[in-house]
């Protein structure tokens, strides 16, 4: 029989079976790694939990550093740090209870958005805010405080009824904006230093039909676009726009509006188990060859954006992260780094990250534009008013020179959004310096102060929690 603890730190933890036989033989690495596969990081010992006792048992017997990790797709040593006990919430993931009534959803944390997706589809409901992608576990998006393309809404934290942590001491508290508020606002958004999510309550809506419209235009026009023809409007649901590479001066511009049309993309949910190796083509194709990026902007977009489905709101909210998944992460990687500009300075943010982007000669490979409303209290607030999100995808050589490259122009695009008031996204590299966390995330202290509480000695820790917030 297995059993899913390893590692000299389980000793005296009740052991308790695997109970999916298919995956009965497997064991947990020591050494955990995210998506990026630049963080490999050995840790002590390995809990794959299925009961809330299990991992309040352990947190309590353990005097840390306690790390835990779900899908795995920060990309910065955020999920661990050397010599941690690790729990692992990937088996933790069961979706509770649907109230169909009051349109809310009860998961475990470990559970993925597809599987609440396909739960909840047959009712003719949806997520009411989550990321693009379905791929993530509940409590991951909830410790990063998420966010998605839906226009008016806010970060993932606006989302939740409450929630449920394992605190250090074992105790497992409910936490909502009217109870046990400080956890709630410290946890969401919090990294895993607060304490294990366990359980989150989060809101549902309705399972619309969206159609897509899409165009074209100068990046100069898109603010004033975007207030005059998107905000504040009922008919957009979704709504991104598209930064063409390497010039950075025109974007394309992707709603879904709501439409009471006939769907013509009749499948509710994306196939889980679909190929992506056309996905890969053009990735290469555009990070790679001479002139990629005009292949990509004039054939390969122009083909993709063809028409005007209609398709429902679920099959729009369930992409497969396996679409950007490189072949190989062996040479170089695929990364992301996300800033937030506030509204009314995005004219002022986009030539300085023209500039910067140019001058290094980031291979980038797309910058999606999304908006979000503020938030409304999480002490690591990224969105301290409302903002629009510039997220970069590019491609990065492993080499320790292409590292120390993408450490300065990274930094430099910092200090831009700081310049117009904004921030930075702490789930990707941590290469800003101390002193631009501190500028981006003024209520740290308060943070520093809530864990010192709940978490006295410090049992959770990530190299996030080690590098900012000890």
């Amino acid at each position: 029989m297995a059993f899913l603890v390893v590692g000299p730190a389980a000793l005296g933890l009740a052991l308790v079976p695997v109970v999916r036989e298919p995956r009965q033989q497997e064991l947990p690495s020591l050494v955990v790694d995210d998506i990026s596969q630049l963080n490999p990081i050995t840790v002590d010992s390995v809990l794959v939990p299925t009961t809330v006792d299990e991992i309040a048992t352990a947190v309590a017997r353990n005097d840390g550093p306690i790390a835990i990790g779900g899908g795995r797709h920060s990309m910065g040593g955020q999920i661990a740090t050397d010599g941690a006990f690790f729990i692992d919430m990937r088996r933790f993931d069961k979706v509770l209870e649907v109230d169909r009534q009051a349109r809310t959803v009860r998961v475990q944390a470990g559970a993925t958005w597809r599987q609440i997706q396909e739960a909840i589809d047959p009712l003719d409901l949806s997520i009411k805010i989550m990321q693009s992608y379905s791929n993530f576990t509940v409590g991951g998006s909830l410790s990063v405080n998420a966010h998605g393309r839906y226009v008016g809404s806010g970060p993932l934290i606006t989302a939740v009824r409450s929630i449920k942590v394992v605190l250090a001491d074992g105790s497992v508290v409910e936490a909502s904006p009217t109870i046990n508020r400080d956890i709630f606002y410290g946890t969401i958004g919090g990294y895993g230093g607060i304490g294990v999510i366990i359980e989150a309550t989060l809101d549902l809506a309705g399972n619309t039909r969206v159609k897509r419209e899409t165009g074209l235009m100068p990046i100069a026009r898109y603010a004033r676009y975007f207030r005059d023809g998107i905000q504040g409007q009922s008919a957009p649901m979704f709504h991104n726009a598209n930064i063409f590479a390497p010039d950075f001066t025109d974007v394309r511009v992707v709603t879904y509006n709501r439409t009471d049309e006939p769907v013509s993309i009749t499948e509710r949910l994306r196939p889980a188990d679909a190929s992506y190796r056309l996905n890969r083509l053009a990735y290469w194709v555009q990070s790679e060859m001479p002139l990629g990026s005009s292949i990509e902007q004039y054939v390969l977009d122009p083909m993709y954006f063809a028409g005007s489905p209609v398709s429902w709101r679920n099959y729009e909210a369930s992409y497969d992260v396996a679409e950007l998944e490189p072949a190989s992460r062996g040479s170089s990687t695929y990364l992301l780094q996300e800033y937030f500009v506030p509204q009314d300075r995005f004219d002022e943010f986009v030539p300085h990250m023209r500039m910067i982007l140019r001058a290094h000669q980031v291979n980038v490979m797309d910058i999606s534009i999304r908006y979000a409303l503020q938030d409304p209290g999480s002490l690591l607030a990224w969105a301290r008013q409302d903002v629009f999100a510039f997220v970069i995808y590019y491609k990065l050589d492993t080499n320790s020179g292409a590292l120390a490259d993408e450490l300065a122009w990274t930094r430099e695009l910092t200090d831009a959004a700081l310049s117009v008031n904004g921030s930075f996204y702490l789930p990707y590299r941590l290469n800003a310096t101390v002193e631009q966390f501190a500028r981006a995330y003024p209520r740290a202290g308060e943070f520093v102060a809530l864990k010192r509480r709940v978490d006295p000695t410090g049992k959770f820790r990530n190299r996030l929690i080690e590098r900012y917030l000890q």
